[in-house]
Formats: structure tokens, sequence, C-alpha cells
């Protein structure tokens, strides 16, 4: 019999007191749980959560992260290997992918301890930055790929190409190229659509674009990308889910397509991506 994982962000209020309850709740049923301390995993380091958890790999069947946002998309990111299916227990604040609140809590834990939830998977980003003809970094996005100026106001201009077919050159504060799952983050907040997150597609919405005109373009999910970069000295950042940074320089490239890995989210059968928007758009 496989553990129940339990992954939590131990700086945000409340960890403590929810962990405990968690635990309780399976061990009164005598099902085996782990459990990671604060050093087990540590947001704050750069090691990825894979190494800092490998001797959990195989192990489990279930991730109950506790937390936000957040933490979800550092645990789906660097855990997408382990094709473990994902629970979020919330405690931060509008959280769509930690959909499940405390005081709801024992009702899906209930669910998760009788085996009636199925999983839905979420497709995730692969970028490749390169510098002339040298690769730099490999990320994996679960949200989104940022291509932002940094803190002076000046415009930068992006390139991108489409299967390799020039579609557009963006001036203004920058890109983003966004999952559906991250359709919901900061896309949204530019004017982005908001799409289902079970679907293959990508979206590209523009940051302050310096035109007459700001509308997002959707991609097939099977399409690549790449996106150059003209930052006509204005420091310019790539940002991968609001977490990981890598300052940028004139004439970088992003190659950007489907990832083979996708996070698997678990979901129970009174599930509505529409109901649950309602919910939090509505908070």
């Amino acid at each position: 019999m496989k553990d129940i994982g339990i992954i939590p962000n131990w700086h945000k209020k409340n960890t403590t007191l929810v962990v405990n309850n968690i635990k309780y709740f399976f061990e009164q049923r005598n099902i085996p749980i782990q459990i990671a301390s604060s050093t087990d995993a540590d947001f704050y380091s750069t090691e990825s959560l894979a190494d800092q958890l490998n001797s959990w790999c195989g192990k489990l069947k279930i991730i109950i992260v506790v937390g936000g946002d957040g933490t979800i998309l550092r645990v789906g990111r660097d855990l997408a290997s382990w094709d473990v299916p994902i629970l979020g227990i919330n405690l931060g604040q509008k959280g769509f992918l930690a959909e499940i609140e405390v005081e709801k809590m024992e009702r899906f834990l209930q669910y998760i301890a009788t085996d009636q939830y199925s999983t839905q998977e979420r497709i995730m980003l692969e970028a490749r930055l390169q510098r002339k003809d040298e690769e730099l970094g490999y990320y994996l996005a679960f949200n989104d790929i940022v291509i932002a100026r940094g803190p002076f106001s000046r415009n930068i201009k992006v390139d991108a190409l489409v299967n390799d077919d020039f579609m557009e050159s963006y001036s203004g504060d920058g890109i983003i190229v966004a999952t559906p799952t991250g359709s919901t983050a900061y896309s949204l907040a530019a004017g982005g659509p908001i799409i289902n997150p079970t679907m293959d597609l990508f979206v590209i919405t523009p940051i302050c674009p310096h035109s007459l005109y700001n509308r997002s373009v959707i991609i097939n999910g099977t399409d690549t990308m790449e996106l150059k970069v003209d930052s006509r000295q204005v420091k310019v950042v790539l940002t991968v889910d609001g977490q990981v940074r890598f300052a940028l320089e004139d004439n970088d490239k992003i190659a950007l397509c489907r990832a083979k890995e996708k996070v698997k989210m678990v979901c129970f059968h009174d599930y509505s991506f529409y109901r649950l928007l309602h919910q939090k758009l509505k908070a």
C-alpha cells in the first residue's frame, strides 16, 4: 500500500493546525502518511523538490499540498515527473489550484480515504533559453512564461514566431505565454481570456502594449513558439510561474513548446470548473 504524502508550506499561517488535523484523520483510519518537514521541503531553496524529497519517489499514491496556489505551482512543476496526483488545501487567498477550503477539508479527505476521486491532467510549457549558440537554461512552467521589462518605464520589443512563421512584434511592457491553468493568473490580469484548464492550447497576452489594440492570441498545444528579445538597453527579465527569474539580453531567444510532462490534479465527482470559477471570481 502506497503512502499519502503531505507537503505543507510551513510559512503559511495555521499550517501546523491543518497538518495535525490531516495527520489525525489518516492515522485514525490506519492509512500510512509521509509529512515533509520545513527542512525536507524548503520552498526557499533553489534545489528541486524532487531532489529534496527523492526518498519519496515511487512510494506515494497521492500528494496533499497545504498552502496556496504558489505552493502548488512549485510542487506541480518540480514533481511532475513522479506522475502522482496532487490535491491542494487552500491556506492562501483566491486559489484556483488549491481549491479545497480548510473548513470543508474533512469531506474531501474522506473521499481520498475511500478512493472516491479521479484525476485531471494539466499541460505545462517547456522553455529553452538561447544566447547566441549557447543554451543557458531549461525551464518548466505550470502557469506561464513571462518576458517583461525591469524597473524602468521604457518599452521593450518581443518578436513572436509560431511554427517558424512570424506572427507579431510586441512593443510594450512585455508578453505572457500562459497554459490553460495559468489563464486565471497574470494573463487574466492583463486582459487575457479564461480557459478551461483541461484544454490543449496556450494563450499569448501582451502586457500594456504600445498599440491601438490589446488582444490575446490562442495557439494550439502542438504549436511551437520562439520569442526574440529586443531590450534596447532596458533591463528585461524572464519569469517562470512568477517564481524563477533570469535576466535577459538583446537578441536572446526563448523556444517554447508543450512539455512532455503533465501535472495530475485530484478532482471529485461534484467538481465543476465553471462553478469554481463563479465562486472564486465573486469572492
